[in-house]
């Protein structure tokens, strides 16, 4: 039976440049306003109601450390006659600005990975609808749909430096800009940057011209914060011990050279530790040489005594500047000096290329599952869950990885270290270990799918309290998990409940580790272990390459 050529033809679309001639239009709007790609500084509010259409999707950077300011702060200055309904796109909601736009009627929807500080915000404003949440996501899964369903109409970004071509420098704080840019550059999408300051000529060209579309030199440079810096002087006797016993009873134990530490006290612990208590234990060369995580001031000691062999990182932190412009053996810098930083690329690392994730939380159910969303707060959780968990598309072994094997059995694999490191109750008395996870109700009021659940137990491998240490991934059963956890769970209701008569098995089994079986004694957990007890000293140990913010200065 034949066919008409007429029904041989393919049904497609009309015209195959949609986007593309939305943006023409889009821009031809603004032409006026330009010269080149450089928009003056009074005409921001005014060519963001031009550029920006009613349900636009548009990203907003704000991550923890490096915020868009300007551009949320222009933002919320829109008339939400001309622009509203937009759907944002953050991965961190940290600036009161962040949650005015919804307040005002122009964005409505909202994906995001944490909130930090807006958190108690956020959880009001979802209680009375004023905003509609789709996810919350880690770090790499938000920045994975920019590239497949939730493609931006526009971007709001910040860099350090721009020439008139609009080529960027982003300087020690690259951070999330380049996979930010790249999802709209290359999908037609607007890309708008506020710079700190127009030059002639740029440092060196970490995102070139032809990706840019606008560049606005902002009234001040965009805000910066110093997220990962931690005061020694606040590190606690509690926090050493617990630093010892991770040092002595997982790094050494599993051989563990490549990790990532969370942002706490008992993690800038076990920093200052290693070049003292990890020293005397003739561990140097041994653990803790490669490094997934930005660059703490605590680690300072460790540099310099010669522990650390390299560090990539999520961003840049401020004081720090000069320090790792100077150790370019160490980060990862540019020609010019300055070190390169990628969120995305560093989330990838600390998922996939180290041996162990080493962080904190705010609750923690009797399986292990754990959340810092809690009752009130609808936090959210940022990249934790990419690092803290087991990637079953890993093929590489290591030895802590291969270590991790609990079985027999040809195809037997090895697992990731996923560290949990807590004090059995937080600030006000609250106890870390709880009977039901706060997130399970949070997410039944903010009508989501799935509970905010952190990190799942069966990825964990590891607890540490100041009681003791879990070593739940030598357990055979929930059962044995419940058990060790509780064990380490010290005068929390579930650590009441747990039979002590017990632990004498569990340690046998190697369940469950106290600092009397890692030959540690409680006394011995002094601040005089400490290998800088402040933040003078870090500075000192920098050979005053540390510049650290007014807020940590005591001197």
């Amino acid at each position: 039976m034949s066919t008409t050529k007429q029904q041989q033809q393919p049904l497609g679309p009309s015209s195959w440049t949609t986007r593309r001639d939305e943006k023409h239009n889009r821009m031809q709007k603004v032409e006026s306003l330009l010269k080149g790609k450089v928009l003056p500084t009074e005409q921001i509010v005014n060519a963001l109601e031009l550029l920006i259409r009613p349900g636009d999707r548009v990203v907003l950077e704000g991550n923890n450390q490096k915020q868009a300011s300007f551009l949320s702060a222009a933002l919320v200055q829109v008339d939400p006659e001309k622009v509203n309904q937009l759907h944002m796109i953050m991965s961190s909601i940290s600036r009161p600005d962040h949650l005015d736009i919804f307040e005002k009627k122009i964005a409505s929807k909202l994906d995001f990975s944490y909130s930090g500080s807006q958190s108690l915000r956020m959880s009001q404003m979802i209680e009375d609808n004023s905003i509609e949440i789709g996810s919350i996501h880690t770090y790499l899964e938000l920045y994975g749909r920019l590239f497949i369903d939730l493609i931006p109409n526009v971007v709001l970004v910040a860099a350090d430096k721009a020439d008139r071509q609009g080529n960027l420098y982003t300087g020690a704080n690259t951070e999330e800009t380049p996979t930010i840019i790249e999802a709209a550059a290359f999908r037609n999408g607007i890309v708008i940057v506020q710079v700190n300051e127009l030059v002639d000529e740029v440092p060196r060209v970490d995102i070139p011209g032809a990706w840019v579309d606008l560049v606005v030199e902002s009234d001040r440079p965009y805000q910066l914060e110093a997220l990962f810096t931690r005061d020694p002087r606040q590190i606690k006797e509690t926090h050493i011990l617990m630093g010892m016993m991770a040092i002595k009873g997982i790094y050494a134990k599993h051989n563990v050279q490549s990790l990532n530490h969370g942002i706490g006290f008992n993690t800038a612990a076990i920093e200052l530790l290693l070049p003292t208590y990890g020293e005397s234990l003739g561990l140097r060369g041994k653990i803790c040489k490669h490094w997934a995580l930005n660059p703490h001031p605590t680690l300072i000691p460790a540099i310099e005594s010669g522990w650390i062999e390299s560090i990539h990182s999520f961003g840049g932190e401020v004081g720090m500047e000069k320090y790792t412009a100077a150790r370019p053996d160490v980060f990862f810098t540019g020609p010019d000096g300055s070190m390169r930083s990628n969120r995305a690329l560093c989330q990838v690392a600390g998922q996939y290329a180290v041996d162990m994730f080493i962080g904190s939380t705010l609750q923690i159910d009797p399986e292990g599952n754990s959340s810092t969303v809690t009752s009130g707060r609808l936090s959210g959780f940022g990249g934790a869950p990419n690092m803290g968990h087991d990637p079953h598309g890993r093929r590489h072994d290591t030895e802590a990885w291969l270590n991790m094997m609990n079985g027999d059995g040809p195809l037997v694999r090895g697992k990731k270290l996923v560290v949990q490191m807590v004090e059995t109750f937080q600030n006000g008395e609250r106890p870390t270990f709880v009977d039901s996870l706060d997130a399970i109700h949070v997410g039944q009021e903010a009508h989501l799918p799935i509970a905010p659940v952190m990190i799942y137990s069966e990825d964990v491998t590891h607890v540490v309290t100041e009681e003791g240490i879990a070593y739940l991934y030598k357990a055979q059963n929930i059962e044995e998990r419940k058990l060790a956890l509780a064990a380490v769970a010290g005068v929390t209701p579930l650590g009441q409940a747990h039979d002590a008569s017990l632990n004498e098995r569990l340690i046998s089994d190697g369940l469950i580790a106290f600092p009397e079986q890692l030959d540690i004694r409680r006394t011995d957990a002094k601040r005089s272990l400490l290998a800088a007890k402040s933040v003078e000293e870090l500075v000192e140990w920098s050979g005053g390459l540390y510049n650290p913010p007014s807020k940590f200065r005591s001197w």
